[in-house]
């Protein structure tokens, strides 16, 4: 089992919901992100998404988008990157990171050499947004035989025609994204929410998952009461580019997570 399935398994033997918080790499320091990534755990985050920052990302909203630039203007690589994890790996074995990016930076890191150094690193999973089902040969399956879990996003637009493709080599969890549209945009609803978990849950056993639009300690609760968990990225992501310490946002990812284990 990777460390992901065994996070799920021991959440499900305790009744609860996963909690997973997205931070960019190097925003709005690399100093500050790697302090907090450090202090995730603590905090109640059962799996960290680490963004690997790229100078297109069209899937990403503002927030997103500035931070990436931020860690750029930084820095930031996909090396850099690595040794943020590694860093991490030196006093934490237990908590899965996911790298979520695009696949250009990988591409020009080279495939076999990334899918080496990432695992090297402590990857556990990757979240590349760009490369859909039908491009399963250039990283999904290599990631898959390397050890690490490749986990795919479905969306509202996800029908039932679509969905087994989607769902054909994905591992790890699916990630509902609860909205059309971009990263940090409107807020996700648990009502309309809990229909389409229940859809894709009844085509896989994997966990799902939900992003987008949870902002709030109160959303989060909400969601996971419909699915297996939540994410929450671009509220935390803002709250880090206000400047404040490390402590003062872990803070608030914490109220975000004992949102989410009450769900």
């Amino acid at each position: 089992m990777t460390r992901i399935e065994k996070t799920f398994a021991a959440l499900a033997a305790d009744n609860k919901k996963a909690f997973v918080s997205y931070i960019m790499a190097g925003d709005p320091s690399l100093e500050i992100s790697q302090e907090v990534m450090n202090g995730l755990p603590d905090a109640g985050v059962d799996i960290i998404e680490l963004g690997l920052p790229f100078t297109d990302p069209m899937a990403d909203g503002s927030t997103i988008q500035l931070a990436g630039q931020r860690a750029l203007e930084n820095g930031m690589t996909l090396p850099k990157t690595l040794d943020m994890v590694r860093n991490f790996r030196k006093t934490n074995s237990e908590t899965p990171i996911v790298l979520m990016g695009y696949y250009n930076p990988i591409y020009s890191h080279g495939v076999d050499q990334f899918l080496k150094d990432a695992t090297d690193a402590g990857i556990d999973g990757l979240i590349i947004v760009d490369l859909p089902p039908e491009e399963d040969d250039e990283l999904c399956i290599p990631a898959n035989a390397a050890g690490l879990n490749f986990i795919r996003l479905a969306t509202p637009t996800t029908d039932n025609k679509r969905l087994p493709k989607v769902l054909e080599n994905t591992s790890g969890f699916i990630y509902y994204v609860s909205q059309t549209g971009i990263t940090g945009a409107a807020e996700a609803n648990a009502a309309t929410v809990g229909p389409e978990v229940e859809r894709i849950k009844a085509a896989t056993d994997l966990p799902v998952i939900v992003g987008f639009g949870i902002k709030t300690p109160q959303a989060a609760e909400h969601i996971a009461k419909v699915a297996d968990g939540a994410v929450v990225g671009s509220a935390i992501v803002a709250e880090m580019a206000t400047g404040k310490s490390a402590s003062d946002v872990l803070a608030m990812v914490k109220s975000l997570a004992d949102g989410t284990h009450r769900g």
